[in-house]
């Protein structure tokens, strides 16, 4: 389903993405080298041990803007570095932040292309315009993590938020072309601006705006423009008021009134932390519950906690309206979710409360779903739902009680929601699992809430369209098993029935999503259409269309009772990959008619960015409105391959193959490859070989991208199907060494087989659980590759003993599974050299930054050729422009050192080498090795901070 005010997701509008947190500024640190100096520098740290490192000295931090030296390019382009071996050596070890070299820097320091949002009329187009990578400083400010949610007290907001930097309005003319650009005035210099939503009528937008104050951001003001003139002022009159971001922001109720989310005016200052605790922490399970939960991070550790989360979590909400009229509403509270009727009469209010958990996040805290009226006044109490600390582990269980509370968008101040009969677990087999029920706003005493429809999967969401078509969904993770019910809201006597039911891994077989339209009131319902002398009921269907040749993306036309279809659009199958993007003939009520049908669409090629026209029936005239520049024209002839090949059991693999600009194996040779994935798993062969994405997509190049080293003449498999298969009652890990390596194995022979890797410079390499991919390939096939690069990992399973991707089984009920899993249980095993990196604010579950020093600890104990990097300030993705940056030249450094020349002392092991054990002795002790004081490099990071 493609809802058009979430068409930022295809048009690379990210509303409030969070980049990278506010943490304590860097600090000076002091290593004592080999020689008995002492350097100082930024608080980067890295650590090194090497058995063929000859000699260590240290250098001081090298500022970011200082020297180019990340390395040159030979005149191939092909990476030669300008330092010297020793020089590297040395370079190596200095704790400031480098760059890599002006081929990759070049790429990542691109300008952003605006994000796009259409107004609810579809006449209008707002540019959202964006910086590039923010700096460190950004995320160095102070934060809190409290329950599971990150937060700068300063601003009262979540932390590490990324901003637009100005907005400008585009008129969208009947040929298709655009107005010149209308900028929104009035915003003061600097300004940060986020939350950007249209009123429903389309003339006016409101956003919040942040300014920097002394170095901070201040607290964010609520702002609304005129879009018609394009002038910005500030919402309300009093400078005083300020938004509380936290959770909710605010939201539009009819066409010129906000409900906002602001800072209690009454609030004095945080609490403090007492000098002398009251009392030791407690955690008890006398009843002896059961009580299972994976390793989240960032949680409340004690009472103080508690009262932090409460003071910049509670919000006071007021109505404003765009006179500048204002008013209270409701008590303070911890609100966490705001949502208007259809009718725009009531209002659904979710609130969090006491008591809270220090063992779960905030979404599991007890929670209050209420009615107001619109103008604040309390109607009723739907559910206080208490704490949810025991949610089994098992995939589709889920909380007990009513939940997905939700109005109708096609009724006015009609409510819905589900309730689970398993009692919210998964492994209780009952039916039917879930019911869902239906009753207005304000029931009449003694009316009960009626049966929608009850579902023996776990319930996943309903697509309204009127009273007599809806449909809902259910699914089941284990079975893979997905169906979609046609039901008839207002017809007690028409009997649900199943249109789809089909195997969610079963891509060749996917029918599509339904198409919404936007409604008068700024909902989403399926567009029914209505086709010339035809009185049959008619949808249209996106969908992906994944073949064996790859995706071809269409629209049918679909009648929703004979289940006849008619392909009204499909994308280019030649050159092109074309999606359809959202519907833009959707203003009307009612039907939509055939013949005035409106689709935006996408297209793009290997080597052309993704641009967006309009496309119009009868004549299916096409109108391009976008011309974006090519982010990066140095890479524009790439070459890129879908390839297909075989593992030995006969499951059929799919990776990208891209190839740099000009290069002919028959003339260049084989080149060194990068090899780059993340595993998936099926429960079925015939699923697991099936062919998804398509070999015309644009190459879109992230700031991390492996495929940046195409500027550096490497090969580069992205993406090669790594299928983790569990058929039948067997459990995809129970072989996942085995599969995991045989599908490496099938990889590497091919790019071998083609010519153009050289099998002894193909580095592997992931990210989070490609991550620990790429550790498990180097200790059980360390024969495959020269080298390894594994970024925000986690390498020991018993670090995360109830459960980890989507692994349901706890480390108790499959021990073995869980150690064999376990690269840090083979590290012995490791011979290769590898990089890991780490952010030091990792929040990912299971990532902490311990997996990376604990593995790290073990590889240096067994004398492994082994670099660590924790990026301070970090989470599990990397953002400041300082740490990308660094990252990159790290990367790059290695592939040069490791990949690129292959030499032989990466392949030797201690007792082959006296020269080498000797280094290595010689690095492990200027790394903390053999010194009592620094034998847990855990310890040895925190003394440098």
């Amino acid at each position: 389903m493609i809802r058009f005010h979430r068409v930022c997701l295809r048009l690379s509008l990210s509303p409030l993405c969070h980049l990278s947190p506010p943490s304590a500024s860097l600090k000076l640190s002091t290593l004592r080298c080999a020689r008995g100096r002492r350097f100082s520098g930024n608080s980067l740290t890295t650590v090194m041990t090497s058995r063929s490192a000859s000699r260590l000295s240290c250098l001081a931090s090298v500022s970011p803007g200082s020297g180019e030296d990340g390395g040159g390019s030979s005149s191939n382009g092909s990476a030669s570095i300008s330092a010297t071996a020793a020089e590297d050596d040395e370079l190596a070890l200095g704790t400031g932040y480098r760059l890599p070299p002006p081929e990759i820097r070049d790429i990542v320091d691109a300008p952003p292309v605006p994000a796009l949002s259409f107004s609810p009329h579809r006449d209008k187009i707002l540019f959202l315009k964006r910086r590039a990578l923010p700096p460190l400083a950004d995320l160095a400010r102070p934060e809190l993590k409290l329950a599971g949610v990150r937060i700068d007290g300063y601003c009262n907001t979540r932390s590490r938020m990324s901003f637009y930097t100005g907005l400008g309005i585009h008129q969208l003319l009947p040929d298709g072309t655009l107005s010149p650009e209308k900028e929104v005035t009035g915003i003061p210099d600097g300004g940060k601006i986020n939350f950007v939503t249209w009123s429903n009528d389309g003339k006016h937008l409101a956003f919040s705006i942040r300014i920097d104050e002394d170095g901070n951001s201040s607290k964010p003001v609520v702002w609304v423009a005129d879009v018609e003139t394009g002038e910005a002022r500030p919402l309300f009159k009093s400078q005083d008021i300020y938004l509380n971001a936290i959770f909710e922001s605010f939201v539009w109720i009819g066409d010129s009134t906000l409900l906002v989310s602001t800072i209690p005016s009454s609030r004095g200052d945080p609490p403090k932390k007492p000098l002398v605790p009251p009392g030791p922490k407690t955690l008890s399970n006398e009843k002896s519950n059961v009580v299972q939960v994976r390793t989240f991070q960032d949680l409340l550790k004690d009472e103080y906690d508690a009262d932090l989360f409460d003071y910049y979590a509670t919000s006071q909400l007021v109505l404003a309206s765009l006179d500048g009229t204002a008013k209270e509403v409701g008590p303070p509270a911890v609100y966490t979710s705001l949502d208007p009727s259809t009718d725009h009469k009531y209002l659904l209010v979710s609130s969090l409360h006491r008591p809270y958990s220090f063992i779960v996040t905030c979404g599991r805290f007890p929670k209050k779903v209420e009615v107001w009226t619109a103008d604040g006044r309390f109607v009723r109490q739907l559910c206080d739902l208490p704490l949810a600390e025991d949610i089994p582990i098992a995939s589709n269980s889920v909380r007990k009680g009513m939940r997905s509370i939700n109005w109708r968008a096609d009724k006015p101040s009609t409510l819905y929601w589900a309730e689970t009969q398993d009692g919210g677990d998964a492994k209780v087999e009952v039916s039917p699992r879930d019911i869902v029920y239906m009753q207005s706003a304000e029931p009449l005493a003694g009316e009960e809430p009626e049966v929608l429809h009850k579902l023996d999967l776990r319930y996943g969401g309903i697509s309204w369209c009127d009273d007599a078509l809806a449909l809902v969904y259910e699914s089941w993770y284990k079975t893979r098993r997905t169906r979609t019910w046609v039901i008839s809201p207002g017809s007690n006597d028409v009997s649900p029935r199943i249109l789809f039911d089909r195997s969610s891994e079963d891509v060749y077989s996917d029918p599509g999503s339904t198409m919404l339209r936007r409604t008068a009131s700024g909902t989403y319902v399926i567009a029914k259409i209505k086709k010339e002398n035809d009185e049959g009921t008619y949808v249209l269907l996106n969908g992906s269309g994944a073949t064996p040749q790859g995706n071809v993306p269409f629209l049918d036309l679909f009648d929703i009772n004979t289940g006849n279809k008619e392909r009204i659009w499909e994308s280019d199958k030649e050159k092109y990959f074309e999606t359809v993007v959202a519907l833009m003939s959707d203003q009307k009520e009612g039907d939509l008619r055939m013949e005035e049908l409106k689709i935006l669409t996408s297209k793009e090629s290997k080597t052309e960015n993704t641009q967006y026209s309009l496309q119009l029936w009868p004549d299916r005239k096409v109108q391009q409105i976008t011309n974006f520049p090519h982010p990066y024209p140095q890479l524009a002839s790439l070459q890129k391959e879908m390839i297909r090949y075989q593992r030995k059991d006969g499951v059929q693999l799919t990776a990208t193959l891209y190839l740099p600009p000009g290069y002919d194996p028959s003339k260049d040779g084989p080149l060194p490859c990068l090899f780059w994935s993340y595993p998936g798993e099926f429960k079925s062969k015939d699923a697991a070989s099936q062919v998804r994405g398509s070999p015309n997509e644009f190459a879109g190049i992230g700031s991390t991208s492996a495929l940046l080293w195409l500027a550096r003449r490497f090969a580069i498999l992205s993406g090669p199907t790594i299928p983790i298969i569990g058929e039948g009652d067997e459990e995809a890990n129970d072989r996942y060494v085995e599969q995991l390596v045989a599908s490496a194995e099938a990889a590497v022979d091919e790019v071998v087989r083609r010519g153009v890797a050289h099998p002894s410079k193909i580095a592997v390499g992931g990210h989070s659980y490609g991550a620990f991919m790429t550790a498990n390939l180097l200790a059980h096939a360390p024969h495959l590759f020269s080298c390894g690069i594994a970024r925000s990992g986690a390498y020991n399973r018993t670090l995360t003993p109830f459960g980890f991707q989507n692994e349901d089984r706890t480390l108790w009920e499959a021990t073995n599974v869980y150690v064999e899993m376990s690269p840090f249980m083979s590290a012995d095993k490791i011979k290769k050299p590898i990089l890991l990196i780490h952010g030091e604010e990792d929040n990912n579950p299971g990532t902490l930054t311990m997996q990376s020093d604990r593995f790290f600890n073990a590889l240096k104990g067994h004398g492994a050729l082994c670099r660590l990097v924790i990026l301070p300030h970090e989470s599990h993705g990397y953002s400041a422009r300082e740490s990308i940056m660094h990252v990159l030249w790290e990367t790059d450094r290695w592939l040069q050192k490791y990949c690129v020349p292959n030499t032989s002392d990466a392949d030797s092991s201690p007792d082959q080498s006296k020269e080498g054990s000797d280094s290595a002795d010689k690095v492990a002790t200027a790394t903390g090795g053999g010194n009592p004081e620094f034998e847990d490099h855990s310890k040895l990071r925190r003394s440098l901070l």
